[in-house]
């Protein structure tokens, strides 16, 4: 914005007729433009001598040189200047000419209707704007190419060298870029266990939630994006809580006075506001946000209905909802799998989206399409090299490590301590040491 101010458009006007330049004067310069006023074709050259101009506008009447003989001049000298021509509707065949010798952009009959005339400038400017902006890029361009040829011909003999070095750190990116989405994903597991450890919940229930939104995505073949958005949305969906009271984390809904009530219902708001720094998670946070709400618009924060409920939100209804009545979120009755089924099946249309109702049955009995081939160890007998097959979780359902974690010296240590120190009872699962190789 400061460069336009500082450097405005360049528009020279070109006619023998004062009282028409005084006008074009009037109508341009409020716009920002700087004008150059020339009263012939040899004063208008002489100026685009001395002046760098974006676009010529010029009559076509004039005396000694008339406006298709100076745009002619203009685009051999300046061809990068755009070009105008202001004729009369009885210049017809001095207009053709203009057009053919002088090539000029666009042409307006006088007398001109000033909108029209300030649109055309105004796109001429733009055309040339955008013409600086493709030969920038194209010399760029043309730049880099010969650096390359350059550089190709000076290396020729280190090409397949240099591949294989290409090839290696790229390797090494795509590890790392996996190690960070991975790492990512293990924080959010980690910190969704650490909430359930404050509210004294159901172990591994955002874990539970997860994975069932995951199965139900995939039941609906929402595709990769919606399957992890919804398990992280599972992981995360009661981050709005972590600012409630200890007494109101262990109340359940239906044992809630008004004003935790009241409180409650802002839990979605508060874990979409946790959540919209993190990039990653901008559908997820709308997910969290929405995964209270109802398909027949009674549901909250914002009372959406029908298919302006995200199926993301939608899908975390169902499975939120199946484990939340388990564990006696609800309610103070704990309601079994088959009765938290029923209950699930009981809202679709009304409660659920039908379609997500239906992969909901389909997934609730999914079993893993692959069993992991590994082996349990006890925790004394877990060596360094030895990679995770599965999950570790403590006794409390929080996760300790994630599976394809490779045991160290270090961790091996530390882990014999805590089962040993604590009298905690670990199941390690261990791949097989040909899978691990693979």
């Amino acid at each position: 914005m400061n460069s336009a101010v500082a450097n405005p458009p360049v528009v020279l006007f070109v006619d023998d007729e004062p009282s028409i330049l005084s006008a074009l004067r009037r109508l341009f310069r409020p716009q920002g433009y700087r004008v150059l006023l020339a009263d012939s074709g040899r004063a208008g050259l002489a100026m685009l001598e001395n002046e760098p101009v974006d676009l010529v506008v010029s009559d076509m009447r004039m005396p000694e040189m008339d406006g298709a003989s100076l745009l002619e001049k203009v685009r051999e000298r300046w061809p990068a200047v755009g070009r105008i021509l202001l004729t009369g509707y009885a210049d017809v065949g001095s207009t053709i000419a203009a057009i053919n010798r002088g090539q000029i952009h666009r042409y307006i009959a006088k007398p001109w209707d000033d909108r029209d005339l300030l649109m055309c400038v105004q796109d001429g400017l733009e055309r040339r704007r955008l013409e600086q902006e493709n030969r920038e890029l194209l010399k760029l361009t043309k730049a880099q190419n010969d650096e390359l040829q350059a550089l190709n011909a000076d290396l020729a003999a280190r090409v397949k060298a240099r591949t294989a070095e290409l090839e290696q750190v790229n390797a090494m990116l795509e590890t790392s870029f996996a190690q960070l989405q991975e790492n990512f994903l293990l924080s959010i597991d980690v910190f969704a266990g650490l909430i359930e450890l404050r509210s004294g919940g159901m172990a591994g229930y955002s874990r539970e939630v997860a994975d069932l939104a995951r199965r139900i995505a995939r039941r609906l073949a929402g595709g990769a994006m919606l399957e992890q958005d919804v398990y992280v949305g599972g992981l995360l969906h009661e981050v709005g809580k972590i600012g409630f009271p200890d007494a109101m984390l262990r109340k359940p809904l239906s044992a809630m006075a008004s004003d935790e009530l009241a409180l409650y219902r802002r839990h979605t708001l508060n874990g979409e506001a946790a959540l919209l720094p993190l990039g990653q998670l901008q559908r997820v946070a709308r997910y969290v946000r929405s995964h209270h709400e109802r398909v027949d618009g009674k549901g909250f924060p914002d009372a959406l209905s029908g298919e302006d409920v995200p199926l993301g939100a939608q899908i975390l209804s169902v499975a939120s909802d199946y484990y939340a009545a388990q564990s006696g979120r609800m309610s103070l009755k704990r309601y079994s799998a088959a009765e938290a089924h029923s209950l699930i099946l009981g809202g679709a249309g009304a409660r659920y989206d039908t379609e997500v109702v239906e992969a909901f049955e389909l997934a609730v009995n999914d079993e893993p399409t692959e069993k992991p081939l590994d082996r349990e160890l006890p925790p004394h007998e877990v060596m360094p090299g030895m990679v995770l097959s599965r999950d570790l979780l403590s006794p409390q359902g929080t996760l300790l490590l994630a599976a394809g974690f490779v045991f160290d010296a270090r961790v091996v240590r530390q882990l014999r301590e805590f089962a040993s120190r604590d009298g905690v009872k670990l199941s390690v699962h261990v791949k097989l040491p040909e899978e691990a190789a693979t």
